[in-house]
């Protein structure tokens, strides 16, 4: 088993914040929190996997109270370089058992994180734990890539997902187990001169949308909406990630 303590170190947190571009930018980040302030409406949330802070800041500044839950020692110190406790509380543990309060209006988990759990108890897991922070009918939403399994050639066991100067991103599949390994590679002048090349490595267990489906209904929750990204496209067949918005049933 990965020990995510090591893979989210003292060197992944220094590297994971990339401010105003990639996943940072404006335009990632704007979409991502109006529709997290609407879903919260006038109560608290919670971020599973919190990380730095890349959502949550930019919540807490929209006006919604934001506590969070995370693991790894290495990313709340990052987090803690820009905003203090009393801002944003954050607990650490694990997102399938840590408890950051109750009678949240909204929990959230984005950029992929579910899939960092890697076997499906886990997840289920985590969707119950969701469940035990929120209030009556409170909502839990999950960001979340689509497997890539038609684009993996019969016979292989990889794709190259992203190929640009200076970085090359490479998935390896293990089908029966639904586990995922994405293959990081950067080079260029700033390595080394060039001459060599860094590569990290991050585990996965993939979950289908149909799967996410039952395990949120394990937890007592039901889908209220899904969408292509934050911009609320229409999810298709073709879509690669999806944002899933599931409700507490009410009894």
């Amino acid at each position: 088993m990965i020990n995510q303590q090591q893979l989210w170190d003292d060197d992944a947190a220094k590297r994971y914040d990339t401010p105003g571009e990639g996943m940072f930018s404006a335009e990632v980040l704007g979409p991502t929190v109006e529709v997290l302030s609407k879903l919260a409406g006038d109560g608290p949330a919670v971020e599973f996997a919190i990380g730095t802070g890349r959502v949550a800041i930019p919540l807490s500044e929209a006006g919604v109270p934001v506590s969070g839950i995370e693991l790894s020692h290495a990313m709340i110190a990052r987090l803690r370089q820009k905003v203090g406790e009393a801002r944003i509380p954050v607990v650490h543990g694990d997102m399938t058992e840590a408890r950051a309060g109750d009678n949240f209006s909204l929990a959230f988990l984005v950029f992929n994180t579910i899939s960092n759990l890697l076997t499906q108890e886990e997840q289920i897991r985590c969707f119950q734990n969701a469940a035990r922070h929120l209030a009556p009918v409170g909502c839990f939403v999950v960001e979340l890539w689509v497997p890539q399994l038609r684009s993996l050639p019969p016979g292989h066991g990889g794709t190259v997902e992203v190929s640009e100067p200076g970085y090359l991103l490479v998935d390896t599949y293990d089908v029966l187990h639904q586990h995922v390994i994405s293959h990081h590679v950067r080079f260029g002048p700033e390595l080394s001169g060039g001459r060599d090349a860094r590569i990290a490595r991050t585990p996965h267990r993939y979950i289908w949308p149909s799967e996410l489906d039952l395990m949120a209904r394990l937890a007592g929750f039901v889908l209220e909406s899904r969408w292509a990204d934050w911009d609320r496209n229409e999810f298709s067949a073709e879509s690669r990630t999806h944002v899933s918005v599931y409700r507490l049933a009410s009894h």
